[in-house]
């Protein structure tokens, strides 16, 4: 660390600690201090003060938690980010206001910090080998759907027919795509809370959409109206909720759908990652003439991929292909191409392998933060994110939270009417482990997110 300017007011009204905080704040806001940048001992900067290491030790407990710095057993204090400038002009405060990553917690975001630099080049040097190619493949790449069924095979274990795998452009585009083979005005259930962006997409092709709550078995099967075309669910790791849908619940699913010839739309978007034992069969697998898979590279690898795929039953796949012929509408293959030279080579196994090491240590991290807080955690082990419930609720909480610098979201966001259920939706997969830390530190507001 680089000598600090660093004088305190003994004599001052302002205690010692408050003082160091701003002190330390102004040095990285000044650039005297960068990210990655090692503050030293609390008690070392004690003695260079000539203060009680009270006073250094709460200085860094609030740069904790306001995710300034990050502290790592054995290792030390570091910077992990740097504050705008303090606020000027009629109504500014006292001091800067914390702007931590306000996205690392979002249950949205991959971890590509898990990602291997040589594999993902490889992979693209790989795709960029074949030559151009000036045809149309409204179906996807042929290459793509041998890589699709052998990772669901061996990760999802399905097996699908060759005539049944469409690639798409991720989840969301699929659900657009298959609102467009509804017929027109029909009804669709869907989860409540659920994902918003399906919502929104079968809505824009004038569909009417109802809620189904969900309790701790996943979506409640019986509460279903009847006369619906079609029921969307994401029973692998229920989103927002982080549930799975019970064995009970999946077979009363799918005998509903063959008794009144419902489609169900299975999201399966991180069905890939679970830490405690294998996932339950896949709707796809239970009753595969009324069931829809969507799966997605976006949550194991990257968005930036935007690729996807989609299982579904001979007649749903022919309509889809003339949707497309009649649209021109077809995901790129670039991100198929990536895929392809992922599973060819045996990288994407490996990567899943690592992937879910990180994310269950980080599911780790997160459950020992909350809990030293005080806080109750809900969801299963799996997936990337989890739900915390703080004992002065989830508003409170949310306001707390962004006054440290952290945006988070409630399950109130996820809800269409009236939110049946409370708590943060936190996700674990996005940034460092030191920019989690930082994020979970600022969130609960305690030194105890340094475990």
């Amino acid at each position: 660390m680089p000598d600090l300017p660093i004088v305190l007011d003994r004599a001052g009204a302002t205690p010692l600690a408050v003082q160091l905080a701003d002190a330390l704040r102004a040095a990285a806001a000044g650039g005297a201090l960068r990210p990655g940048d090692r503050l030293p001992s609390t008690r070392g900067l004690a003695t260079t003060l000539r203060v009680s290491r009270t006073v250094t030790a709460a200085a860094y407990d609030q740069l904790l938690a306001e995710g300034w710095v990050t502290g790592r057993v054995g290792a030390g204090t570091f910077v992990t980010a740097v504050p705008g400038p303090a606020p000027t002009g009629p109504g500014a405060t006292t001091g800067p206001r914390p702007r931590a990553e306000p996205s690392v917690l979002d249950p949205g975001r991959p971890c590509v910090a898990a990602l291997d630099p040589a594999m993902w080049r490889r992979a693209w040097r790989a795709a960029a080998d074949p030559p151009p190619d000036d045809r149309p493949r409204a179906d996807g790449l042929a290459p793509f759907h041998e890589a699709v069924a052998g990772h669901l095979l061996r990760h999802r274990g399905l097996t699908p027919p060759a005539d049944t795998v469409l690639a798409t452009a991720g989840t969301s585009a699929a659900v657009a795509e298959l609102a467009r083979l509804l017929p027109p005005g029909a009804t669709v259930a869907v989860e409540e809370p659920g994902y918003p962006r399906a919502v929104s997409a079968l809505r824009a092709a004038g569909l009417r959409v109802v809620g189904v709550p969900v309790d701790d078995d996943g979506l409640v099967v019986d509460a279903v109206p009847a006369g619906c075309a079609a029921v969307y669910t994401t029973p692998a790791h229920q989103f927002p909720t982080a549930v799975r849908l019970s064995a009970a619940r999946r077979v009363a699913l799918v005998e509903r759908a063959r008794t009144e010839d419902l489609l169900v739309i299975e999201d399966d978007y991180d069905g890939e990652l679970r830490y405690d034992v294998a996932p339950l069969p896949l709707l796809a697998a239970l009753a595969p003439g009324h069931v829809v898979h969507l799966g997605t590279a976006s949550k194991i690898l990257s968005p930036t991929l935007g690729v996807g795929w989609v299982v579904a039953p001979p007649a749903v796949v022919d309509a889809w292909r003339d949707l497309r012929a009649r649209t021109g509408t077809r995901p790129s293959p670039a991100g198929q191409l990536v895929l392809t030279a992922l599973a060819a080579r045996g990288d994407l196994s490996r990567h899943l392998r690592r992937l879910r090491r990180e994310l269950r240590e980080r599911r780790t991290q997160v459950l020992a933060t909350a809990r030293a807080a005080g806080w109750a955690v809900h969801g299963d082990p799996a997936g990337a994110h989890l739900v915390l419930r703080p004992p002065e609720g989830e508003r409170a909480a949310i306001a707390a939270a962004a006054g440290r610098g952290v945006a988070v979201r409630g399950l109130a966001d996820y809800h269409q009417g009236t939110p049946r259920t409370s708590g943060l939706v936190v996700g674990y997969a996005a940034g460092t482990r030191a920019e989690l830390t930082a994020a979970l530190a600022a969130l609960v507001g305690c030194a105890a997110a340094r475990l």
